[in-house]
């Protein structure tokens, strides 16, 4: 790692990324003098102060009801923000928004999680649950200390009852779980789902990786090594989605390969099904040793993320992190 590229990824003008960085490439934990102080920045000057002041005093953010409807402003994309901008779990304001998801968006029958409110219908799919918003807000929970929470663990079961893993089987007579969101419940796995699910499940905590989790785990890891991340499987050398080569973040809903890696490494993955998208991770470094954000989600959220066309330190960070694992400390494929 070129010491001026963590130099400028350790500065103090972006707080949460800062806060990112030193537990992501230098391995500090909450303890750490440094992240507290990286954190209390985040949470008052920095990027997730910013966003709280707008915070609705339910909890929520804009308009209760549109809360995933307003795109990206509504508060199940904030409250994915927070947890991607590392927020502070035990801050009363972050436990309240998170609050606000479990009470209003979960489905009571289930355990998914609805884009619409009034979510008690004794039909796991027909109150609108979807996987992508399961597997994100299941994640944004348990990054932000909500784990222990039984209706977290009820998300964590509808991944492990619900959520898809077939590569293209298509199925042409589905049970009724999978007769409504044909574009989400399709004849096959959504890739945008499983990505959400699987992103879910990483940030399980390691004491509570039941065998049941392990297995679903394993399941969706297989399904994207099927497809090296990125590529169609039935065809291996095509592209499936172009834009899943384009880094970005925050990525709400999408994904790419960087996303992909990062969970792949969180696991411990080892696969040499993972060096094409290695391998074009590595050919995006640009000669400063940084990396581009090459799509953006700004202008649709309450706070724009750095900017697009330019050096990021979100993505760069998480490329170094990486290549980190699956190249200097040995762990090559």
């Amino acid at each position: 790692m070129d010491e001026k590229v963590l130099r400028w990824l350790l500065e103090g003008s972006d707080p949460c990324a800062r806060l990112a960085a030193l537990k992501l490439l230098l391995g500090k934990d909450d303890a750490d003098p440094d992240v507290k102080d990286a954190r209390a920045s985040a949470m008052n000057t920095g990027t997730v102060g910013r966003i709280l002041l707008s915070q609705n005093p339910d909890g929520s953010f804009g308009d209760p009801e549109r809360f995933y409807l307003d795109k990206y402003r509504g508060t199940v994309w904030t409250l994915l923000l927070l947890a991607e901008l590392g927020a502070d779990p035990h801050d009363e304001r972050v436990r309240k928004v998170c609050g606000f998801i479990l009470d209003h968006s979960q489905d009571l029958y289930s355990g998914g999680f609805s884009m619409r409110m009034g979510t008690r219908t004794g039909d796991a799919l027909g109150s609108s649950v979807i996987p992508c918003l399961t597997g994100n807000m299941t994640y944004s929970l348990l990054r932000l200390g909500m784990a222990e929470d039984e209706r977290v663990l009820n998300g964590i079961e509808w991944i492990l009852k619900y959520q898809r893993c077939d590569d293209g089987e298509y199925i042409t007579s589905p049970s009724k779980d999978y007769d409504k969101l044909t574009s989400c419940f399709g004849r096959h796995t959504c890739h945008m789902g499983a990505a959400k699910a699987l992103k879910a499940l990483a940030a399980v905590p390691k004491g509570m990786r039941t065998a049941l989790i392990s297995e679903k785990t394993d399941e969706l890891v297989e399904y994207f090594l099927i497809h090296k991340l990125f590529k169609k499987s039935r065809d291996i050398e095509k592209t499936s989605k172009p834009g899943w080569l384009r880094l970005g973040f925050p990525l709400m809903y999408q994904t790419d390969i960087l996303e992909l890696l990062m969970v792949m490494t969180e696991l411990g993955i080892q696969d040499k099904r993972l060096e094409d998208a290695l391998n074009i991770l590595r050919g995006k470094m640009t000669a400063e040793g940084m990396w581009i954000m090459e799509t953006s989600n700004n202008g649709k959220m309450i706070a724009d993320i750095e900017k697009k066309g330019s050096p990021s330190k979100w993505i760069t960070l998480r490329a170094l992190r990486v290549l980190e694992y699956y190249g200097v400390s040995g762990n090559t494929l």
